[in-house]
């Protein structure tokens, strides 16, 4: 049957229901217990509510199962037990509706869990058939932008997301339990920064301004430790209006956290620890599966130069003087896309991500990236074309970024510069010189380490594109 003509069945059913004085969709729910409860009643009274999984009529009894969040149940709805008019109501329920009922609970001769219905309500009635019913819900495309159908008709959605849950509340667990402090920064800048990504831009009425939905959470957490804070972090939604792939989104979380007095070289033990106890409590083991290949979280993870790994791959020595010529040159060569007005910094990362960077399977620490690609790591004390800066890297992608944070003023202002004459070149990604935060880091910053992550990991851990787990991805116009 068509789902037109399954629609018209049960508007016809909701006018039956109102002709009889039947509120389809009322304010109040009786009290109800979580089903997973209801099922430990045996020979007790139980009331529980949710959405009807499976209608079956057998002459003058009719058995439902019933679903809630915690499990599913059977119900027995008896002529014996209701009244003719209460039982005759039966007839204008469909899969999807939701249910409130009570009664004794028993099993059945079969085994099966039940509850006796002495009395029963419509909550809400559906009016277009669930997937199932009709032809199921596999094409991901048709999941993704009907998320509340996936969640309704495949468990294994529902038990995905509560394993993000767990994933964010490990973190915050973990940086609570070690003196950091949760901060909320603005969502609107008027000058985005802390990252080099193509930002989106909104008009403020009040204001009769533009500014720009972020795109990291660095730049005001940096204003923070100026103002005497020592250990902060903040989970929160980013905004890059650049290209879709399997690691990227242009809405998605972050957490960065920003600890005072404390280095690049801290943060290694740190965020090996951190990631351990993420991986341990959202999957129940250090050993995951990422594209075939099984990944081992545990131990102490490996440390690999940047410079060492890209002349390993590429012959270019990042040390010595390195012209564009050339890295266009190898670029085009091993068919790595471009665009005409990137600088060394991005040239030399699109190459690392392409050559590099897929030869890291295990869990590593990339380590003393050189200076063009980290604008605001500060220089190392023994190679200033160097940066204190690591990445953790498994399965070919990168699952943060970290580095001790640039407080010279001076040093910063400098590099900002270099970045806006890219800008003005026409690289949209690169980032724009902030005059206000030159102005706070010259009031004094302690020395300081920071770190990123973003919900890329969990996308990592559940072995799916980032899209897939997130609840409402943005996604093409549908035509």
């Amino acid at each position: 049957m068509a789902v037109d003509s399954l629609q018209q069945e049960r508007l016809k059913k909701l006018e039956d229901l109102k002709k009889e004085g039947i509120n389809p969709y009322p304010a109040k729910t009786g009290i109800r217990q979580q089903i997973s409860q209801a099922r430990n009643q045996i020979n007790e009274r139980a009331a529980v509510a949710g959405r009807i999984r499976s209608i079956r009529p057998h002459g003058k009894i009719t058995f439902m199962d019933v679903e809630d969040l915690s499990g599913k149940i059977q119900l027995l709805f008896s002529q014996i037990d209701l009244t003719k008019e209460k039982y005759q109501i039966l007839s204008d329920l469909d899969v999807g509706d939701f249910i409130w009922g009570e009664g004794e609970v028993f099993k059945t001769q079969a085994g099966e869990i039940t509850i006796k219905i002495s009395d029963f309500q419509l909550l809400t009635k559906s009016l277009l058939p669930m997937p199932t019913e009709y032809f199921g819900l596999k094409d991901i495309e048709t999941r993704l932008r009907k998320r509340y159908l996936d969640l309704a008709v495949n468990p294994e959605t529902k038990e995905m997301f509560f394993k993000k849950a767990r994933f964010w509340n490990s973190i915050r667990e973990f940086l609570l339990e070690n003196g950091f402090v949760e901060v909320m920064t603005p969502a609107l800048e008027a000058i985005p920064g802390g990252a080099e990504a193509r930002p989106f831009i909104t008009h403020h009425h009040a204001l009769n301004r533009d500014f720009y939905l972020r795109i990291s959470l660095e730049l005001y957490q940096k204003r923070l430790l100026v103002g005497g804070f020592e250990k902060i972090f903040e989970i929160g939604r980013v905004f890059r209006n650049e290209g879709i792939d399997a690691d990227h989104l242009q809405d998605y979380t972050q957490m960065e956290f920003y600890w005072a007095y404390a280095s690049c070289d801290n943060l290694i033990s740190f965020s090996q620890e951190l990631f351990q106890q993420i991986i341990l409590k959202t999957m129940g083991s250090l050993k995951t599966k990422y594209q075939g290949e099984e990944i081992d979280w545990s131990g102490d993870w490996p440390r690999l130069d940047y410079g060492e790994a890209f002349f390993k791959e590429t012959g270019i020595d990042l040390d010595k003087e390195v012209s564009l010529k050339k890295l266009y040159d190898f670029a085009e060569k091993h068919k790595i896309s471009t665009e005409e007005e990137m600088g060394i910094g991005r040239l030399i990362d699109s190459i690392y991500k392409k050559v590099v960077r897929p030869k890291i399977i295990q869990p590593t620490f990339l380590i003393n990236h050189p200076v063009s690609v980290s604008p605001l790591a500060k220089r190392k004390e023994d190679n200033p074309q160097r940066t204190e800066r690591m990445q953790i890297v498994a399965g070919g992608s990168e699952l943060c970024n970290a580095y001790s944070e640039l407080n010279d003023p001076l040093d910063q202002l400098k590099r900002f510069e270099e970045q806006q004459s890219l800008r003005e070149r026409g690289d949209e990604e690169a980032q724009m010189l902030d005059y206000d935060f030159i102005e706070a880091l010259k009031y004094g910053m302690p020395p300081a380490a920071g770190f990123g992550m973003s919900e890329r990991l969990f996308s990592f851990l559940m072995d799916k594109p980032i899209r897939e787990v997130v609840f409402f991805p943005v996604m093409k116009e549908e035509r």
